[in-house]
């Protein structure tokens, strides 16, 4: 037992306390009596106990219980060392006391429970799944354990690492554990390789010019001599192949390649051999900014290729024509391109995934876009609420339309177990798209099945779409897959109905017994003017059963593999039965004041045939407007990106006169000029200061107004810590996983810089011996020891664990009731305390003569008178 003080400065109060006390004692010390020394005594001691109970002071308690906790590296350098590590500790808890609680953890860039701490644990579990594996963060998973572990009990981590820190630094958690009852026991671990083969590094230029000559460098590093390939790759198309010989030790390979590619261009450096420890640090990439003429992407599915492309003609900005299913899926190869046109493409062709990277592409990097209209475009081609729609200056819906048709709407969604994750949450997610675009008083109704239907929204008119969706949003998947039932509840609720209108889609992955006859049951749906159109997702559904059913039912079929296209899907097919879309009644639209269009209309505006209608947005700038308002051309600023909406065709069809127009050309050329970014001449320097950490310099020193974005290949915005460094310096922390990231960085005057940086694999693929000297720091800073023998980890532990037990109040109680006593003596004297500790006496003899004599006096007086 120990006696502590929490705050030994209060004691300094008893130095002007006792100092007060001595001096009044020596100047009425010859006045002073027995009892009154007394008291100013128990005055004294009152007053020091209260001092002592402000100082805070405790009892510290030895505590018998102790704590031993495993924490086992986990992370890609020591990979193989579980099993070792498992039998170390299953060797160690056969010492292991009833006094003794244990627990194991481990951790790579997380911390993660294995066992809790208990005095009852005797073997070592096998370990859980680990993530994160690409990190080692020890600072961190030292600071959870101690967070973890009981404080006043004496405390061993056992650590078993290799001190290749990735992340964090351990040395501060260090600092905040020396002093306390924790120890830190380090097993070292280390990883045998082999044979193991790296890219170490791959540089291409910065800055390039289309048709130059550019130096791919490669440094390749091998454990041993040995034999292998390195392919080289331009935006992910293979450029270059070669057999190389490697020594043991660092190999340097230069090709030599003419780019005609431009942009930001992606090169990647993979290499391969035969026997390979470690295959993640074989891969390495760069970014090279060729800078060239703009250049254009036009959309189009048709085999001919576009209109707009021979509208423009020879001399125009350079351009690609791709279809739809050529649409690549990552960020570089769309800022490959200056802008974007959409030539009536169907958001289902597209998806989902693709249509978000280009809405960063326009977003973040100032990469242009235009929609142009036709039946499989705007609400026909399915786009809304998905990614497009955000960038646009229109919205899909078309609002303030009073004569509409009727209409019933019944979606049969399959929820067998086999539409488990995404494919019906995004079926889920296609369904309430479905009922947003329709409006109050439409009818709707929603059957879900499994081996059996399950009306899940009435056929009725709607009423509360909040409701519905959120009904719609709450199935869970399970069961088998029976779809004739299901179809025919569908048809027999819409047959009765009164509506001009009656439409059923139908979505499965699945197959299903036949269960009557689909050709009577749609054309009975016929009769009462109903229509079928099926979704057939995944490469298991009776895709065969489904088309039949759409053509039996005067519908439409898809066949869906990637699944994030359902949405676009289902908005379509709800738009193409909800609206009458297309507007074709000849018109000449009103054309508005626009600067860089006015020109092309001084001769007149030529006739046009139809368009798609589509309600504009609020800041909107409307260019061309329909006799019933609806915007035929607009645009607007969306991010560092501008788009245009032309809501009628590119084939003369729609457009009418407008194709044969005399400034046909320059219309589209006028376009393409609106949708081209303003670049930004000030060269920002990015330098990489380590793997995730980019410094970037602005020469103008005005690096705190810059507005700084970063996106991944996949177009996913990343999270990043920016932090001024000085005026014209930036430290920014970016959240990602190795690959290529892109930069965009603008002012407020809307000017862009992009550029590509590579984020290398971590360093727990690089090949390096355990760090002995980190080891070393963390023993001796916390009083541990490096262990060779399981039977030290429970050896005697130096520092014991103590229970703090505050006396405070105890002081404080006595003090008060010292106070007590001294003013009662004060108060009533000592004579008080004689009293209450003595019964009252009777009255003497004397007393009582003393008072038959006043009574005679008193009675001679009377008789006188």
């Amino acid at each position: 037992m120990d006696l502590r003080i929490s705050f030994p400065l209060a004691l300094l109060l008893l130095i002007p306390v006792v100092g007060y006390f001595i001096w009044t004692w020596w100047h009425h010390r010859h006045q002073l009596k027995k009892s009154q020394l007394i008291v100013f005594g128990i005055r004294i001691v009152a007053v020091v106990l209260l001092i002592f109970a402000i100082a805070s002071p405790f009892l510290l308690l030895p505590v018998k219980e102790e704590q031993v906790a495993f924490l086992i590296d986990r992370s890609a350098s020591v990979e193989g060392n579980e099993e070792q590590t498992l039998a170390f500790i299953e060797e160690s808890l056969q010492s292991k006391k009833n006094t003794h609680h244990v627990g194991i953890y481990s951790f790579a860039s997380n911390l993660q429970t294995e066992s809790i701490l208990s005095n009852t644990l005797e073997h070592a579990p096998q370990l859980s799944e680990m993530t994160g594996e690409s990190e080692t963060n020890i600072a961190q998973a030292l600071q959870l354990i101690t967070g973890i572990v009981d404080r006043e009990k004496a405390t061993r981590i056992v650590l078993f690492t290799d001190g290749l820190e990735t992340k964090g630094e351990v040395s501060e958690q260090l600092t905040k554990m020396s002093g306390t009852n924790v120890s830190v026991d380090v097993v070292p671990l280390s990883k045998e390789v082999k044979a193991d083969t790296s890219i170490q590094s791959f540089v291409t230029p910065k800055v390039a010019y289309a048709g130059e000559q550019q130096q791919l460098v490669t440094e390749i590093n091998a454990t041993s001599a040995t034999k292998g390939e390195l392919y080289l790759y331009e935006n992910d198309q293979l450029i270059h192949k070669e057999a190389v010989s490697l020594e043991e030790g660092t190999n340097a390979f230069t090709y030599r390649h003419i780019g005609q590619v431009e942009g930001l261009v992606k090169y990647e450096a993979l290499v391969q051999v035969d026997e390979d420890a470690i295959i993640e640090n074989n891969k390495l990439t760069s970014v090279t900014m060729v800078q060239s003429s703009p250049r254009l992407l036009i959309v189009s599915d048709r085999e001919e290729g576009s209109p707009i492309a021979a509208a423009l003609g020879p001399n125009s900005i350079s351009f690609d024509v791709k279809p739809s299913s050529e649409l690549p899926n990552s960020l570089s190869s769309y800022l490959h391109y200056n802008a974007i046109i959409f030539d009536n493409i169907p958001g289902h062709l597209v998806g989902e995934e693709k249509m978000g990277i280009i809405e960063q592409a326009v977003k973040n990097f100032g990469v242009g876009f235009m929609m142009v209209g036709g039946d499989n475009s705007y609400g026909l081609g399915g786009y809304f609420k998905t990614p497009i729609e955000k960038l646009l200056p229109v919205e899909m819906e078309v609002k303030g339309k009073q004569q509409l048709p009727s209409l019933g709407l019944v979606i049969v969604l399959d929820r067998s177990g086999s539409m488990m994750g995404p494919k019906i949450e995004l079926a889920k997610e296609a369904a309430a798209r479905s009922v947003e675009l329709l409006r109050d008083g439409d009818t709707l109704g929603f059957i879900a099945f499994d081996d059996r239907p399950w009306e899940i929204i009435e056929t009725a008119p709607l009423t509360d779409k909040e409701k519905a969706v959120n009904t719609i949003l709450s199935i869970a998947p399970g069961g088998g897959t029976e779809i004739f039932s299901s179809l025919s509840m569908a048809v027999e609720n819409l047959a009765e109905l009164k509506l001009q209108r009656k439409h059923i889609i139908l979505l499965t992955d699945g197959q299903s017994s036949a269960g009557g006859s689909y050709e009577d049951l749609l054309e009975e749906g016929k009769d009462s003017n109903i229509t079928l159109s099926t979704v057939a997702i995944g490469n298991d559904a009776d895709a065969v059963l489904l088309e039949e059913l759409s053509e039996l039912g005067s519908g439409r079929f898809y066949s869906v593999v990637d699944e994030t296209t359902i949405p676009s899907i289902l908005s379509r097919e709800t738009a193409m039965i909800s609206r009458t879309y297309i507007e074709d009644n000849p018109f000449y639209p009103t054309i508005y004041n626009a600067e860089g269009w006015n020109a092309l209309f001084k001769e007149g505006v030529p006739q046009m045939n139809a368009y798609i209608g589509t309600t504009a947005k609020q800041t909107a700038l409307v260019v061309a407007e329909s006799e019933k308002e609806d915007p035929v051309l607009a645009e607007w600023q969306y991010g560092l990106g501008r788009t245009i909406a032309f809501t009628s065709d590119s084939t003369g069809a729609w457009t009418g006169d407008w194709a044969k127009w005399s400034e046909w050309s320059n219309f589209w050329q006028t376009a393409i000029s609106k949708m081209l970014p303003t670049y930004n001449d000030i060269a920002y320097d990015i330098r990489q200061e380590s793997n995730n950490t980019f410094i970037i310099t602005d020469p103008t020193n005005q690096a705190a107004f810059l507005d700084v974005a970063i996106v991944d290949e996949l177009g996913e915005e990343l999270k990043a810590q920016i932090e001024p460094i000085s005026a014209s310096k930036l430290r920014v922390v970016v959240d990602a996983d190795p690959g290529l990231v892109f930069f965009r960085i603008s002012k407020e005057d809307e000017s862009i810089y992009q550029a590509g940086l590579t984020i290398p694999y971590s360093a727990e693929y690089e090949l390096r011996p355990p760090n002995e000297a980190l080891l070393t720091e963390i023993v001796e800073k916390t009083g541990g020891t490096i262990l060779e023998e399981p039977e030290q980890i429970f050896r005697e532990f130096t520092v014991k664990g103590a229970e703090r037990q505050s006396i405070t109040i105890w002081l404080v109680v006595a003090s008060m009731l010292l106070f007590f006593i001294d003013i009662t003596l004060r108060r009533f004297g000592w004579g008080f305390l004689q009293a209450v500790g003595k019964p009252k006496k009777l009255a003497t003899e004397k007393t009582v003569i003393e008072e038959e004599t006043n009574v005679s006096k008193l009675l001679k007086d009377m008789k006188k008178k």
